[in-house]
This record gives C-alpha cells, sequence and structure tokens, in this order.
C-alpha cells in the first residue's frame, strides 16, 4: 500500500455518517424502545403500481468516496489519488460506480416499495463518470408486477445535476408482505 492510499485507508476508518447534503429522507420512523427503531412497512404487490415512481438524491463527497474505499478496500487510485485521477481518461478523482449504483438500494429499502423490500438482483450500465461534488439521484420505477411471486421489476436510473444520465439498468426485489 503506497502513502496515498493509506491515507485513503486511515481517512475511510474515521469517516462518519452521511453528507450533510443528502436531500431525501426515510419514512417517518419511532422509537421502539432501548435503540429499537420501528419503520412502516412498504407497499406490497396489492398496493403497487406499474409506472410507480421514487426517488432519492445525495451529494458524493470526499468522504463518501474514502469511506467507500474503506468498506469495499476498493483503493483504486482513480478513486483516491488526485494526482494519478488527473492523469486517467477522467482528468479528476471519481465515485466508485457501485457507490452509485448502492443509492438505488436507499431508493428501494426506504421509498418505493420501502421498508421491508428484501433486494434480488441489479444490473447497471455505468455511462458517465460521478465525480466529487456531484449530485446523483437515483430513480426506480416499477416496470412490472409478479404478484404471484411477490417480485417486482423496477427500471433504475442514475442522474447528475445537470440531468445527465450516468447510470442505468434494473433490480428486481421481493416486495414487502401485504
Amino acid at each position: 500500500m503506497n502513502d496515498t492510499q493509506a491515507q485513503a485507508q486511515a481517512q475511510a476508518d474515521t469517516a462518519t455518517g452521511p453528507a450533510a447534503s443528502s436531500t431525501a429522507t426515510g419514512p417517518a420512523a419511532s422509537s421502539a424502545g432501548a435503540g429499537v427503531r420501528s419503520f412502516e412497512r412498504g407497499r406490497s404487490v396489492a398496493e403497487l403500481h406499474v409506472g410507480d415512481v421514487a426517488s432519492f438524491s445525495k451529494t458524493i463527497s470526499e468522504s463518501d468516496v474514502y469511506g467507500f474505499a474503506g468498506i469495499t478496500g476498493d483503493l483504486n487510485p482513480v478513486h483516491i489519488d488526485a494526482q494519478a485521477a488527473a492523469a486517467s481518461p477522467f482528468g479528476a478523482r471519481v465515485a466508485h460506480g457501485m457507490l452509485t449504483a448502492a443509492l438505488v438500494s436507499t431508493v428501494l429499502g426506504l421509498k418505493l416499495p420501502g421498508p421491508g423490500t428484501i433486494f434480488l438482483s441489479q444490473s447497471m450500465r455505468f455511462l458517465k463518470p460521478v465525480y466529487i461534488g456531484d449530485t446523483v439521484t437515483a430513480q426506480v420505477e416499477v416496470a412490472e408486477i409478479v404478484a404471484a411471486r411477490n417480485r417486482v421489476r423496477l427500471v433504475t436510473r442514475c442522474t447528475n445535476q445537470k440531468g445527465e444520465v450516468v447510470g442505468e439498468g434494473e433490480a428486481v426485489v421481493l416486495a414487502p408482505n401485504g
């Protein structure tokens, strides 16, 4: 591990919480006693409709990138080393593609279908880089409901603050029970 990677690992180890610039909120939570949080149940297949849409926006910070690098062990210099990234095709440090894709999980688990959703699969094509400071909006749209199997297929799309699509794909989930 070189000095830059060691510094990134140390910063990732001390990074705290989500960036203050996160623009979405989850469902109302209530305290259910001694540190346990209780959430409303998400929507069952009977409560969902093709075309339902939800989104979550987050500004990607340097701490997010270092934290993700520390959690995953992906210390690729294009993410954590400004000098190496400057010589890359991107010209600057970029967020991990999977960090962008992970924002889809936030939408699925907190908004649509919501709490109780079980993530079964995700595909994502990365179309443009996400730079530190970009605001990414992850959006999901119900494309298909398979009621007999309690499954939902959703089209996923991530855009930046300019409205450019940075990633797109689909997800399949097991909806919360009704």
